[in-house]
């Protein structure tokens, strides 16, 4: 059984090109063994991201997502079965706010930020999958 979770949470830590090299070679390395695919999307402020894959899996790296000193207030804004993956092209593709048109974040927000915290998981997900209409979505493919 396949599910998409999405979660935000803050960095602990101002974000520097290596922590986030990091965490997108970590993905890159232990994703595809994980049958996990996905999107991270992050600004000096916040993270979100989208998981894909097996049930107990999405599970086993959201929990270890939660336990990782990196990140401060993890929330889970979406859980779902599904049907198909949606984010299925990228072990973790890589959205940099900064590249994305101002129009393109008020589109779902109250402000041209990426806050996912003042906004519906929905309204998040739906936004992420914009990003992928636009080509937004650096790709760390598989």
């Amino acid at each position: 059984m396949l599910v998409r979770c999405l979660y935000a949470s803050r960095p602990a830590k101002p974000l520097s090109v290596a922590v986030l090299d990091s965490i997108l070679e970590q993905s890159a390395r232990n994703n595809p063994r994980l049958g996990i695919t996905g999107l991270l999307c992050f600004t000096n402020k916040v993270f979100v991201q989208v998981i894909e894959g097996a049930r107990d899996e999405v599970c086993e790296v959201f929990n270890a997502i939660v336990r990782d000193d990196r990140h401060l207030q993890v929330r889970l804004l979406d859980f779902e079965e599904i049907s198909a993956r949606r984010f299925g092209n990228w072990t973790m593709g890589q959205v940099n706010i900064a590249d994305i048109s101002p129009a393109l974040l008020l589109k779902y927000s109250e402000k041209a930020e990426l806050d996912p915290f003042i906004c519906s998981g929905k309204a998040t997900l739906a936004r992420l999958e914009e990003f992928i209409v636009t080509g937004s979505i650096l790709s760390r493919a598989k």
